[in-house]
């Protein structure tokens, strides 16, 4: 993996920058406005990522290490490619995406081009605990223990009723139960598994 690029900036575009790196003339697509703070002719170092397709090779740039650590985080989501883990790191700063995964915001998360509440719940389910806490922010509600708590909770606030997360949460307590003989509870798959048996009522 290339994890960076340095060389003499030659253009700057809304979703764009090509630098000079040893004579080749290097095109990198970033999020939109977010190598604006670049000059032409100096000299910059960005973070990059690149995604091997069968028809095509690209190369993303972002402003800092922790941006394409979102991105490649984003795109583990089903139905989360690269054009839409941009569209999310344009929108939202580092801090407002994990404070809206954390919170289960979904109305910040639909303010993303592309995503939809379905989109939005699916994010909140999916990247649950993987973008790692929020820097310098010691607001955040305390998690509930155990996982009939935690799996309600999520529920409740992805718009479920208490009732009907309360079924839900009784409706996969046997798989929870192996879980725990186990000893490997993962509250995300069971918070999937509750919204399957959701689906099906």
């Amino acid at each position: 993996m290339i994890a960076f690029v340095r060389g003499r900036v030659v253009e700057i575009g809304l979703e764009r920058v090509v630098l000079d790196v040893g004579g080749l003339g290097m095109q990198l697509t970033c999020p939109t406005g977010s190598l604006n703070h670049l000059r032409i002719d100096e000299i910059a170092t960005v973070h990059t990522a690149l995604v091997v397709r069968e028809d095509s090779w690209t190369m993303y740039a972002f402003a800092n290490a922790e941006q394409r650590g979102d991105f490649e985080i984003l795109q583990t989501v089903s139905g989360v490619g690269p054009r839409l883990a941009l569209a999310m790191i344009a929108t939202l700063s580092p801090t407002d995406l994990r404070k809206a995964i954390d919170r289960s915001d979904l109305v910040t998360l639909t303010k993303v081009p592309g995503v939809g509440r379905k989109g939005a719940q699916r994010l909140v389910i999916e990247l649950t605990g993987k973008l790692g806490a929020v820097a310098g922010d010691s607001g955040f509600v305390t998690q509930p223990t155990g996982w009939r708590d935690s799996v309600s909770a999520g529920l409740v606030s992805l718009g479920w009723s208490g009732r009907e997360a309360d079924a839900a949460v009784d409706a996969i307590s046997e798989e929870a139960t192996l879980m725990e003989a186990n000893d490997s509870v993962d509250v995300s798959a069971l918070l999937r598994l509750a919204l399957r048996s959701l689906d099906r009522v």
